[in-house]
């Protein structure tokens, strides 16, 4: 949330500058007896430049209030959300919810403190799979360790891991957690067609009546899990982050998945993951799964 105090203050030393750059403009004719005509400014252009500059001031005040109104507002919902004071978010159906994928910019995804308290809030909530990416790979190194058994934070549990070449899946109580990363996006989806067409060379395939060579989807969808690139699509996909944007999550397991923009990672908030849980159970799709 912006800090109210620096965006008035802010504020204030924009209306100062264009004030005093109209008392300077204004102010030149009495101090020079010749002004050349490139200095020299009406007093009607002056009042209406320092109008047009008033009335910038005042819509941008007005935008930087109403942004700070809102988030001041959404902050308050969230957290009468955690304390369980909106009876609408006590309990809501997670049916639908059967993968969750969440996205995390790879300079946030470095706070393994904020990914452990996610994933315990995500588990408190009732998720049962969980898919995290990062474009860089960040968060395979942080879980690598699990691959030898060691435990997983304060929960307890050890951490029964097996991973293929590409994606790593622990179990944190009954959560499944797969990772993946860039590399499991274009570099997953040329993999799988060096192994069609390798497959195809070798006569591995069926052609069609003109001798053409056909693929379907069901083809390329093998071809992905026998790399290590495969996996369920996620209903759901919660992005962490300063872009609006999947920051190239594999685009092939999100046909039907629905995306909602959370904020930075480092301000999180217990509340608008609850909120997000509910709107996703208000949706309805008129088509696909």
């Amino acid at each position: 949330m912006y800090d109210i105090h620096f965006v008035l203050s802010q504020e204030i030393i924009i209306l100062w500058f264009l004030c005093r750059a109209a008392f300077v403009a204004n102010e030149i004719p009495l101090f020079m007896n010749q002004s050349p005509p490139h200095v020299q400014m009406s007093r009607p252009s002056v009042i209406i430049k320092l109008i047009l500059g008033l009335l910038w001031f005042i819509v941008h005040l007005a935008i930087s209030l109403f942004s700070l109104w809102f988030d001041l507002i959404y902050s308050i919902e969230c957290y009468l959300i955690s304390f369980g004071l909106i009876p609408k978010y006590r309990k809501f159906q997670l049916d639908r919810l059967k993968h969750l994928a969440v996205v995390v910019d790879s300079r946030e995804a470095k706070n393994v403190a904020k990914i452990n308290q996610l994933l315990c809030w995500l588990s408190n909530v009732g998720v049962k799979y969980v898919c995290l990416y990062d474009i860089d790979g960040v968060l395979k190194k942080t879980f690598a360790p699990a691959m030898n058994g060691s435990r997983y934070g304060n929960s307890g549990k050890y951490l029964d891991v097996g991973a293929n070449t590409k994606a790593l899946t622990c179990c944190h109580k009954e959560m499944t957690i797969e990772c993946i990363s860039g590399s499991d996006g274009k570099d997953g989806i040329a993999k799988a067609a060096s192994l069609l067409c390798s497959t195809c060379v070798n006569g591995n395939r069926n052609t069609c009546g003109n001798g053409e060579i056909v693929f379907t989807e069901a083809d390329m969808s093998g071809a992905l899990k026998a790399i290590g690139c495969g996996g369920p699509e996620p209903d759901l996909l919660l992005v962490y982050g300063p872009a609006r944007c999947h920051l190239g999550f594999p685009a092939w397991r999100l046909r039907y998945t629905e995306i909602m923009h959370m904020g930075p990672l480092n301000s999180m908030k217990y509340g608008a993951i609850v909120k997000a849980f509910y709107k996703f159970s208000k949706k309805y799709q008129n088509f696909g799964k």
